[in-house]
């Protein structure tokens, strides 16, 4: 074998190189974790769902409820619900006056009812339905559905709504009778409007009743469930895909299933919450709701709820320091997905600042659109801090953007976590076919996620 010349070495010291992530790690335990995360995912199809198994690892983790503490200690595990929607879960740490915060999301794109629904047409039931954050109408056509969520009827009684042993469908029109149709553009294909699911098809065999299939349905949704047309006002009831997650490839290296954003970084921050050996800081898990749509709302990243959460812990524990100074001390972490570079469509990425499926964790630091609109843009001081735990811990990173500059982009909280002061950065996994009904992540990505997570909790 020849000798490298001088300058090959210095090349190799000075530029900047991409590996797979794959020839670092552990594979079993890179399928290991993932057969988990498999399993979260499938059960969490929902911003509640998603709660309610949160609060399920909390607590088999000795994690107590907020509710039930009057005062706290170091080494406290406790967790604060908001609205069924929204957890804050803490360990309190020796060093109580800042905080190491990772903040992720609950809440996926979907299809919610409308609030007066049901409605029947050439001899269909159907559901009306209004969409839920950003997606590509046409891709939730003729894909199975499972209905998911909550009713509450006139006497107040909350009935829970879990439909998934059969589907519903989105029917699209057939190719013969497209033509038309087809020279729309993209966004015009499939309307919101049109977005109607097939619920029902058998009349009731009475002809002084109107709407008979529709009658059926409604019959058979007081008989199994007690509800009447009127309750679905007081419901919140989503359409999400049926499919469960799925391995993909001949390898198995990625997985397909919906939900991923931001379900994954999710997954992998409450596991590094409650795997964490020892913190000198109070480490926080932040799980959010709204993002999808702007982070608005009482269960949004844009409320107050990480100021009062503070201002609770502050007084728990007795700190003379405001609850914002705490904020303003404390290092976050925006835990969210990114858009990978898809071979398919290359033209809207920078493959050079693109992000790579397999290579390890990626950082952001800045998204939104445009000339840096709409987002947190990480100071270098605070990339460097991430780095030195990446290099520390020998955890596969890459850098990477959203897209060209004048293609789109997208936001995160860390604009709304980043107001109070403290550093923050997006770090996630990239994503293929985000926002779509089946997103596809590399387990390697999602391992090192939580690797990441863990390593900045115990920093």
């Amino acid at each position: 074998m020849s000798k490298k010349s001088s300058n090959k070495k210095l090349y190799e010291t000075l530029t900047s190189k991409k590996e797979s992530a794959w020839n670092y790690l552990d594979k079993k335990k890179v399928f290991d974790f993932c057969e988990n995360y498999k399993h979260f995912l499938k059960d969490s199809k929902t911003e509640r769902l998603c709660v309610e198994n949160v609060i399920k690892v909390l607590k088999n983790n000795n994690f107590k409820n907020f509710n039930t503490v009057k005062s706290l200690k170091t080494n406290d595990k406790v967790f604060k619900v908001f609205k069924n929607k929204t957890v804050v879960a803490f360990i309190v740490g020796q060093e109580k006056e800042s905080l190491n915060i990772i903040g992720s999301h609950v809440d996926s794109p979907r299809l919610d009812l409308k609030p007066k629904p049901l409605y029947e047409d050439s001899n269909l039931a159907l559901l009306k339905t209004h969409y839920y954050g950003g997606i590509k109408k046409y891709q939730w056509v003729n894909e199975p559905l499972e209905l998911q969520g909550v009713v509450f009827t006139k006497e107040n009684k909350k009935v829970n709504i879990n439909i998934r042993d059969y589907a519903f469908v989105v029917p699209d029109l057939l190719p013969h009778l497209a033509k038309e149709q087809m020279k729309k553009e993209a966004n015009k294909v499939v309307e919101g409007e049109s977005l109607n699911v097939l619920v029902g098809n058998i009349p009731v065999n009475d002809k002084e009743i109107k709407d008979q299939v529709k009658f059926t349905v409604l019959k058979h949704l007081n008989m199994k469930y007690g509800i009447t047309e009127d309750d679905f006002f007081s419901a919140e009831l989503e359409l999400v895909p049926r499919k469960d997650p799925l391995d993909i490839g001949f390898d198995k290296s990625m997985i397909g299933a919906y939900g991923q954003d931001d379900r994954v970084a999710v997954f992998t921050s409450l596991k590094a919450l409650v795997n964490v050996k020892k913190s000198k800081k109070t480490i926080v898990g932040l799980f959010v709701d709204k993002e999808e749509t702007g982070s608005e709302g009482d269960t949004g990243a844009q409320s107050l709820i990480l100021q009062n959460f503070a201002e609770d812990y502050r007084n728990l524990l007795k700190i003379k320091m405001p609850a914002t100074k705490i904020l303003e001390n404390s290092k976050s972490i925006s835990a969210d997905v990114t858009g990978g570079l898809n071979p398919n469509y290359k033209e809207v990425q920078d493959v050079s600042n693109a992000s790579y499926l397999g290579f390890g964790v990626s950082i952001e630091k800045y998204g939104g659109s445009g000339g840096k609109g709409h987002t947190n843009d990480a100071h270098a001081e605070y990339i460097s801090e991430i780095r030195q735990i990446l290099i520390k811990n020998k955890i596969p990173y890459q850098f990477g953007e959203n897209g060209k500059v004048d293609m789109g982009g997208g936001g995160t909280i860390a604009m709304y976590m980043s107001k109070y002061g403290m550093d923050c950065v997006d770090v996630g996994p990239a994503v293929l076919a985000m926002h779509s009904p089946f997103e596809v992540t590399s387990k390697v990505d999602v391992y090192c996620c939580y690797l990441f997570y863990k390593a900045f909790f115990e920093n």
